[in-house]
């Protein structure tokens, strides 16, 4: 369970931001006992305010965390994208702390970025509510906590980890099979809990349906997606999968070389997108006929469907298993009332048991509002981003505005500017842009 996300001087945000999911307020009228963090939060703002970026950082950090290892050289820098306006902070770190709740413990695992190498990393977790160091990392230089288990192990996983790698992600990799699922170690529930990350950023500008799907093995699973496809109205009655793909479309690779010929890293790639493969299935959804119902393939259905369905599958997944979806323009495509059904499988505690959490961006600001005479979402579940006048953004929840005593309409006060977080539309600048359109028409016409 994500607790709180801190970051600074990535993209449009310079300063160090935080999304604090603890609740604000008391849980009166939610399900369930006091929760640590938020089930669900929505990102508000206007266009390029920064509200994609919060999540990017997030991703960012995982994708670090789970690739650092294996996608970076020494000696050839590190990838990362500081804030641009300013000549200063192109050589200021960035910086990304997680605060997670992992089996009723809290843990805090953070990393600091310059442009040629990982500067900083750090893992704390809080057994009887009380700091322990498991490791912490300056350069080169390592500490490690009194209670950091397989000491030895740990000293020689230092010792070659790549400056440009996290020691988190070459931990990982060389204790891959080493360590029991059931364990309780801080540095594999840290590792895990960025594995179960669902991340779907900028789902609404896909343009090409990818021609595979992976259908839920889990009945469960199943009959959310299906009955968020029948609760759209879209006529879909039911999904079913098609053949999968058929053998000898794809011959399988080999790994049986010549003695004198070693494995390449191309043909071990062959072998998992051949695997890969043959795990995908084709969908196939029933609308409802005139007389009958018809079958059409995944490339016949609308945008607005095909999000629905990634998202819904990606949901189920999340669900099931527990772990954190984050969603860039959750209602790009999609009709508010659906986009709010699928938020409150998150928020009600039958359907999200394990306290699995949904975080989203979105234009749309009916979800402020409310929904079967319920919030859609909560005053501490709602943040806004905006940007100054150099161009840097800023991260705040509502929560810091006083609600008023007569009732707020929050979806009004937004759209009035109340809470900021919305375009600064110049009509003055429109209409010289349209006259000196019509000097330019009238002189080429002459």
């Amino acid at each position: 369970m994500l607790l709180s996300f801190r970051f600074a001087n990535h993209r449009s945000f310079r300063e160090e931001q935080q999304l604090n999911l603890t609740p604000v307020y008391p849980t009166a009228g939610r399900a369930g006992a006091e929760p640590a963090a938020v089930r669900v939060a929505g990102i508000f703002g206007a266009n390029a305010s920064g509200k994609s970026n919060v999540l990017h950082a997030l991703a960012y950090m995982r994708r670090f965390v789970l690739r650092s290892d294996r996608e970076v050289e020494p000696g050839l820098g590190l990838t990362r994208d500081p804030f641009r306006l300013d000549t200063e902070s192109a050589s200021t770190p960035s910086r990304y702390v997680v605060d997670v709740l992992i089996g009723g413990v809290r843990h805090t695992y953070g990393f600091s970025l310059g442009n040629e190498r990982v500067l900083e990393e750090w893992l704390y977790h809080y057994p009887l509510k009380k700091r322990r160091r498991v490791f912490e990392r300056e350069n080169d230089d390592f500490e490690w906590g009194e209670e950091s288990g397989r000491r030895a192990d740990l000293e020689r996983v230092a010792e070659i980890t790549a400056p440009t790698a996290l020691f988190l992600s070459t931990a990982a990799r060389f204790t891959q099979g080493r360590v029991p699922v059931d364990t309780t170690d801080p540095m594999h529930d840290a590792y895990r809990w960025f594995f179960r990350f669902r991340t779907r950023l900028h789902v609404g500008l896909q343009r090409t349906p990818p021609p595979h799907y992976r259908w839920p093995d889990s009945h469960e699973d199943r009959v959310i997606v299906t009955g968020l496809l029948r609760a759209a109205d879209i006529g879909i009655v039911d999904v079913a999968l098609k053949d999968p793909v058929p053998d000898g479309l794809f011959p399988e690779p080999s790994l049986e070389l010549e003695a004198t010929e070693p494995a390449t890293a191309r043909q071990h790639r062959n072998v998992a997108m051949w695997a890969e493969l043959r795990r995908l299935q084709r969908l196939q959804f029933s609308h409802q006929g005139l007389e009958t119902s018809v079958d059409f393939d995944m490339a016949d259905e609308s945008a607005g469907t095909r999000q629905l369905l990634e998202l819904a599958i990606d949901a189920a997944y999340v669900l099931r298993g527990g772990g954190t979806m984050v969603v860039d323009e959750i209602d790009a495509s999609l009709h508010p009332m659906l986009t709010a059904r699928l938020i409150g499988l998150f928020q009600r505690a039958d359907t999200n048991p394990l306290h699995s959490q949904l975080l989203f961006t979105s234009h749309d600001a009916a979800l402020l509002g409310t929904f079967d005479m319920e919030e859609v979402l909560h005053r501490d579940q709602i943040w806004f981003t905006d940007k100054d006048r150099y161009g840097a953004s800023t991260l705040y929840p509502l929560s810091d505005f006083k609600p008023r005593k007569e009732g707020e309409n929050r979806q009004r006060r937004y759209l009035s500017g109340n809470y900021g977080g919305i375009p600064d539309l110049s009509d003055d600048l429109f209409e010289r842009a349209l006259r000196a359109r019509g000097e330019i028409d009238a002189e080429s016409s002459q």
